[in-house]
């Protein structure tokens, strides 16, 4: 499998993936990426920002990820608990598989990545952040060694529970 950046061709497969994402989580009963939200603009934008990952397997995308190696700034303020650190970090985004290639690990590949980046970037931490009712994000978090920090809150007030590694 490759992991690389995203290129353009990619979106439609993308889109794809996020649309398999958005039926499961309104299946669930989860009320996160609904809106039209994450479209093709946002894909087109982490292209263009240089954020956004693809994990690739026999020419096919099987799994998608934004990676920023910054600040992000809904994670400044964290209620019911702290970060673990306050070294700088990379922060995780719209990470979703091809539900296809769902229960072969792929989420654990693509942190691995991740991971690697991280360590060639001298970053030793890892922050993201899930809705309360997607369980199965929450239990691939604790599998991959992500620790719950506390609750932060989206621009528009939407409430997330925060997760960190330090690597």
């Amino acid at each position: 499998m490759e992991f690389r950046k995203t290129v353009e061709s990619d979106i439609d497969s993308i889109m794809n993936i996020f649309n398999q994402a958005k039926a499961y989580m309104k299946e669930q009963g989860i009320d996160q990426w609904n809106n039209n939200y994450p479209n093709y603009e946002v894909v087109k934008n982490d292209i263009k920002d240089g954020v956004s990952y693809v994990l690739v397997k026999d020419n096919n995308v099987v799994g998608t990820v934004v990676a920023i190696f910054g600040e992000e700034k809904n994670y400044k303020n964290i209620y019911d608990g702290k970060w673990i650190s306050n070294e700088e970090y990379a922060v995780i985004h719209r990470i979703a598989i091809d539900s296809n290639y769902k229960g072969l690990g792929i989420v654990s590949i693509i942190f691995k990545n991740i991971e690697d980046i991280c360590i060639n970037r001298s970053i030793n931490s890892i922050r993201v952040d899930t809705h309360e009712d997607n369980l199965s994000m929450q239990s691939l978090l604790a599998k991959n060694c992500f620790q719950y920090c506390g609750v932060i809150y989206l621009e528009d007030k939407s409430k997330r529970i925060a997760f960190e590694k330090i690597l």
